[in-house]
């Protein structure tokens, strides 16, 4: 920091004056730094998405709002939409997903004769969980 006198007819006082050489020489040397490491940066955030699954895209295929939404339980106690199989993990995340693109949440529940109680009544209790309402027990195939 600097200072000056003043030589006037009053007493000398002493007024500070800021020297500014060294904040510019330390704002260029920064400028040059984040120039050098703009484009090395740059490269370093590319985002990867993950590979889009066949099975998402054969869901969203398959989920035309003027076809009926079809949740199949097999014997086993395996699940499928539209005769697409979906694990019972992912079945209300699938089923929420497919609702919010159609009009209705009605959803058609079809199990096969010698299929458990229990595991129909856990995928029906999944699809709750995703706002079916109404599921519509089959006693026939829709078209």
């Amino acid at each position: 920091m600097g200072a000056s006198l003043n030589t006037g007819f009053k007493k000398a006082r002493v007024q500070p004056e800021m020297n500014v050489t060294p904040l510019v020489d330390v704002v260029l040397v920064l400028l040059i730094i984040f120039m050098v490491l703009a484009p090395v940066m740059a490269k370093s955030f590319w985002v990867r998405l993950p590979p889009k699954d066949d099975k998402e895209e054969q869901l969203d295929q398959a989920n035309d709002p003027d076809k009926p939404l079809v949740l199949s339980v097999a014997a086993d106690g395996k699940t499928a939409i539209n005769k697409i199989d979906v694990d019972r993990a992912e079945l209300t995340e699938k089923l929420t997903r497919m609702f919010n693109a159609r009009p209705d949440n009605s959803l058609y529940l079809d199990a096969a004769d010698d299929t458990e109680y229990g595991m129909v009544l856990g995928a029906v209790d999944l699809a709750r969980g995703a706002q079916a309402f109404p599921i519509v027990i089959l006693t026939s195939k829709p078209e």
